[in-house]
């Protein structure tokens, strides 16, 4: 199936946008310097006075800051995290004041690749790299902003996981509860394989034109194929086996040219990103993604650890093979606030973390309980 690619838009919807670096731009971990800096963000809730009833929820790789949808009059459209935000929920909107930004780098809202220069076109490639560390500069600067001196909780999971742990290593005295879910300290050879094999797809494309495409159609092939293989690691092998096997896709015959069911599914997962997300954003957030080590600079991952003072609540997938129980177990022994170390039962793999709400919900409701 043919797909348009994906276009800068004007993101309308209940998102807020400001602009931060407006004065001195950000100065960036790896060299180089960044501003202003647009910020695209979304609120749920009633905010304290003193803005001490504030969560942070941090987005995944290919998020945005609509982390809940029906939750308040006019807002119907669904979030990301569906169910786990609301009134009565695991973070409750009639108690907590919820924050979800989209991160810089991205690409729907927020300052990335196919945002305005200072020259009016597009970034491209052009935009400076950047890590996990200069994402939490950006949202250090939002709360400032929002005038929350101290998040009563910061929650992630993924990608999101490490802006949170990012949080409360780099302020540990502005976050007081900490949620990680399906994360890690520090990306792994693993992981960051998967990444090359997706960011040489993407830029293999001719459309890639060398990350300058924008007006034009931009690398739809790259990027489907690199959502392909990102896919199969967010599940797992027994729930493709369980829900697809050998069958075939309806109304075709893999003998003679057609596909097998689990091809099309991948093809339909791959035409959904390449409409709705910048390649240029998934390399860009990718790498940042690769650099994630919160030990770096830091004598290592304990001595990195050792700061935190959240009361911290860790989260696997059982079955997940991008980020394995084991990581999240290495978090649990290094935390020096650990409150609880939990294992989300699931066949969905990494994207248990989204699918199973009931679980999760039941994590952080616990987490954030007084």
């Amino acid at each position: 199936m043919s797909v348009p690619a994906w276009q800068p838009g004007d993101h309308p919807g209940r998102r807020r946008f400001v602009q931060l670096f407006e004065g001195a731009p950000l100065a960036l971990e790896l060299g180089g310097r960044l501003g202003p800096v647009t910020v695209a963000y979304e609120t749920w809730g009633q905010r304290a006075p003193d803005g001490s009833n504030a969560v942070l929820v941090e987005h995944a790789l290919t998020g945005d800051s609509h982390v809940a949808g029906g939750v308040e009059p006019g807002h119907p459209s669904p979030g990301w995290w569906e169910g786990l935000i609301g009134p009565g929920l695991a973070i409750g909107t009639d108690r907590w004041w919820v924050v979800c930004a989209n991160v810089l780098g991205g690409c729907q809202g927020s300052t990335g690749p196919s945002s305005a220069a200072p020259d009016g076109r597009p970034w491209g490639s052009r935009f400076p790299r950047i890590t996990v560390r200069d994402q939490v500069a950006v949202e250090e600067a939002l709360a400032d902003y929002l005038g929350v001196g101290r998040w009563a909780a910061v929650v992630g999971g993924s990608m999101g996981g490490m802006r949170a742990l990012e949080w409360a290593v780099t302020h540990p005295g502005r976050v007081g509860r900490l949620v990680l879910v399906a994360t890690s300290a520090a990306a792994s050879a693993d992981q960051v394989a998967l990444t090359a094999v997706q960011a040489h797809a993407i830029r293999s494309d001719p459309a890639f034109a060398g990350g300058d495409y924008y007006g034009g159609p931009g690398p739809v092939t790259g990027l489907g194929l690199a959502r392909r293989i990102g896919h199969i690691s967010y599940r797992s092998e027994p729930e493709l086996a369980q829900r697809f096997g050998r069958r075939a896709q309806d109304g075709e015959d893999p003998l003679h040219g057609g596909r097998y069911a689990v091809e099309s599914y991948l093809d339909h997962h791959a035409d959904k990103l390449a409409a709705r997300f910048d390649a240029n954003s998934y390399l860009v957030l990718s790498r940042a993604m690769d650099h994630h080590d919160i030990g770096r600079g830091r004598g290592g991952l304990a001595a990195a650890l050792s700061v935190v003072k959240a009361r911290s609540s860790v989260c696997a997938i059982s079955s997940d093979r991008l980020y394995p129980p084991y990581q999240q177990e290495q978090l649990a022994a290094l935390l020096p606030g650990l409150a609880s170390l939990d294992v989300v039962q699931s066949l969905y793999g990494h994207d248990g973390f989204l699918i199973e709400v009931e679980q999760v919900s039941k994590v952080v409701a616990e987490a954030l309980e007084d």
